[in-house]
């Protein structure tokens, strides 16, 4: 027959396609695992801040605007976070004890 060699593929033929399946597998076996790390993180990526809270972030767009100085950025700073601890212990006491 015309465009046949032989009596079928050679050597070489069986040689790439067996690599081609190969790489095709872990193609797919490396897009499923690549899909499962990225559906499973959480939070903010490793590269990025976490976001302040809504006071403190918006005393820090007043500093960074110049509308105060540093000592009163820090001072201000302060007394939201110590007014936040102070809030979270008051909202633990109130609960009622476990039974």
């Amino acid at each position: 027959m015309m465009f046949w060699y032989g009596s079928g593929m050679g050597g070489w033929g069986y040689a790439v396609t067996t690599i081609a399946m190969v790489v095709f597998w872990a193609a797919v076996i490396y897009g499923i695992v690549a899909l499962i790390r990225h559906a499973g993180r959480s939070g903010p990526p490793s590269g990025e801040p976490t976001p302040l809270p809504a006071p403190e972030r918006l005393l820090a767009e007043r500093f960074a605007r110049g509308e105060i100085d540093e000592e009163e950025y820090q001072q201000r700073l302060a007394g939201l976070r110590a007014a936040g601890h102070a809030a979270g212990r008051q909202s633990r006491s109130a609960e009622p004890p476990a039974r």
